[in-house]
Formats: C-alpha cells, structure tokens, sequence
C-alpha cells in the first residue's frame, strides 16, 4: 500500500516538473557596436582646466554628446559630482585647513536642475571639479550605450 501512493507521488511529481519546464526557444539578437563618441560641455572635452568664470557660463549648458559625424546623441541618465572647496580652522595650529566635500547626483535631463546651477554659480572656486560620468546614452533605434567621462578642473 505504502508502495502504491509513494508511485503516485513519484509520477505526480515528474509530471508536474515537466508541465513547468521552461522553453527552449533560443532568440538571436544582431551584435551592436556602439559608435565611438565624444562628450562636450559647451565646446569643452575631458580634462579641460578653465577659469572660475569660464566654469560658471558652462555649468549652465547642457551635456552634449556627439560622433564624428557630429551626430547627437539623446542622454538617457548620467551621474553628476561637484568637488567643493571649503576652509576649516585648526585648533592645534591655529591656521585654515583646505577640506574638499563632494556633492552628486544621478540625472536624466541634459542640463543640470536650476538649484545646482545657481549654488555652483554663487561658490564656483579654483581647485574644484565638475564631473560628469556614467553617461548613457540611447541612439535613433533606442540601443543604450556609455559616453565617455567629462572632468572640468577649475584653475587659478
């Protein structure tokens, strides 16, 4: 008797995995090769060093991906970091100490929000960074791809 229900148990359970087996249908995707692009702030590239002024009038333009072919490239996301400059006072030297905090975001509009933008403005100063990186980008079909990093250091 036990032997009976324990075939029943047995057969039950195989049919029960096979009613639940995944399909087997396997669908190619075509490869896609991102095109080679370049990621502008204004007409500034990676690694620029720009006055305080310059950096004020880019902080306000939007991020701009091209290719060679000066094709735009729509942004999908991408993260934004400010490397600020701030003094503190050393207790035991009595003299300012250089501190640098960092602020950032993840965004999804070309252009950063107006708050960031004014803040930035009003305490832009040499030795900070502007930073955009993890940019994606998405082309005509809608294929997401990376962009190059863009790093703007503020100079003297």
């Amino acid at each position: 008797m036990i032997l009976k229900y324990f075939g029943f148990f047995i057969l039950f359970s195989a049919f029960t995995s096979i009613s639940y087996a995944q399909n087997d249908t396997i669908i190619k995707v075509p490869k896609f090769k991102p095109p080679v692009v370049k990621t502008f702030l204004g007409d500034v590239q990676n690694g620029a060093q720009v006055t305080a002024d310059q950096g004020k009038h880019l902080i306000g333009l939007p991020l701009d991906i091209r290719d060679d072919k000066n094709n735009s490239y729509a942004i999908d996301t991408y993260q934004f970091l400010y490397k600020q400059k701030s003094y503190s006072l050393n207790d035991e030297t009595g003299k300012r100490d250089v501190n640098f905090s960092i602020t950032s975001a993840r965004l999804d509009s070309a252009s950063l929000p107006k708050v960031w933008v004014e803040n930035i403005r009003r305490q832009l100063q040499p030795d900070e960074q502007l930073y955009f990186f993890d940019i994606v980008v998405k082309d005509k079909e809608g294929r997401r791809f990376f962009a190059p990093e863009l790093k703007i250091i503020i100079k003297q």
